[in-house]
């Protein structure tokens, strides 16, 4: 039997395949901005209220077709586009084991993003028949920021085969690493913040997470990182804690790839993103909730992400096709 080696130009398919993978990446991240529209508009139980199984989901309010509420047609649109992405990922798996079989880190990185996507879906439906819990919420955020990495990786892994960069030394790869893995924690956190939503005293001002340290910014209720007076208040610091690891980490690897000569600007491009997250999680607090304010910290959120597995995929191997070596690096990078 044929392994499959790539049908005509191997360097079309590959192209082929990268505009592919780059559209499902595309529609991922719109898939989670809906989401997060989902979020500032309560509509994760439109189509059902917890524990109403079946019936809120896959279906929406009994129905395959939404009522014409607004939070139930809100809540399906947030399903459909999840449809999509779906389709696109069987489709990105297809095309992998199809036409570029004898490429195995491409063909089994697909088959994951596929399997992560189902693990995506049924958590969903967790979530809608667990009330939104927040753990739950907390997950399902991350693990489509661990698709979106996935996919991203995918991508790379499409490129022209080439040997790791020069620049990429031991100590920048760990570095990224180690920023990229406290980017996804910070996130991970805010979702966690996300889903406590609703919690609280009603009476009192103070109704989840997001608002537990008032409009204070460095600082919560008078002090700095009060860990210990109040559950919401340490799910915040949580997040803010994170998000300081974060700032050092990012700001230790761009001084590091400078300083190296990395040529990917996606060094540099996520100090700049992080600072602007930075602002708008501030402004997120010193104006109190709004929902333009929450989307965009998502948006932003995401492409901080994006920019962080970007910029660590440029400094992997792109290994070569079963059969055929990987073009060696020259006398002066194998040096280096």
């Amino acid at each position: 039997m044929d392994r499959a080696v790539p049908r005509g130009d191997g360097n079309a398919a590959l192209a082929r395949f990268r505009r592919l993978v780059t559209a499902t990446i595309v529609a991922t991240f719109v898939l989670i901005l809906i989401g997060g529209i989902v979020r500032v508009s309560d509509s994760g139980l439109g189509c059902g209220p917890a524990g109403s199984g079946t019936q809120g989901w896959p279906l929406c309010e009994g129905g395959v077709v939404p009522a014409a509420s607004a939070e139930s047609v809100i809540e399906y649109s947030h399903r459909i586009a999840a449809g999509v992405v779906a389709v696109l990922i069987a489709l990105v798996a297809w095309r992998a084991w199809r036409e570029l079989r004898s490429y195995r880190w491409i063909v089994r990185t697909s088959i994951a993003a596929g399997v992560l996507v189902l693990g995506q879906a049924a958590l969903g439906g967790l979530t809608v028949e667990e009330g939104l819990h927040e753990y739950l919420v907390a997950a399902h955020l991350g693990l489509a920021m661990l698709l979106v990495g996935l996919l991203l990786t995918l991508r790379r892994l499409a490129s022209e085969p080439e040997p790791r960069p020069r620049e990429a030394t031991r100590g920048l790869r760990t570095l990224s690493l180690v920023a990229t893995t406290l980017i996804l924690a910070t996130i991970v956190a805010g979702g966690l913040v996300a889903g406590t939503e609703g919690e609280g005293t009603p009476n009192e001002p103070v109704v989840g997470a997001h608002t537990a340290c008032g409009q204070q910014f460095p600082t919560c209720v008078d002090r700095f990182m009060p860990f210990g007076e109040d559950r919401l208040i340490d799910i915040q610091l949580t997040h803010r804690l994170f998000m300081y690891l974060t700032a050092i980490a990012v700001l230790a690897l761009v001084i590091v790839a400078v300083r190296g000569g990395a040529r990917s600007r996606a060094f540099p491009a996520l100090g700049g993103l992080l600072v602007a997250q930075i602002l708008l999680g501030a402004a997120n607090v010193w104006f109190g909730k709004h929902a333009g304010l929450i989307l965009g910290h998502l948006a932003l959120g995401t492409a901080v992400w994006a920019t962080s597995v970007y910029a660590y995929t440029t400094l992997m191997a792109v290994p070569a096709p079963a059969g055929r070596r990987a073009p060696q690096p020259t006398t002066e990078a194998a040096t280096a």
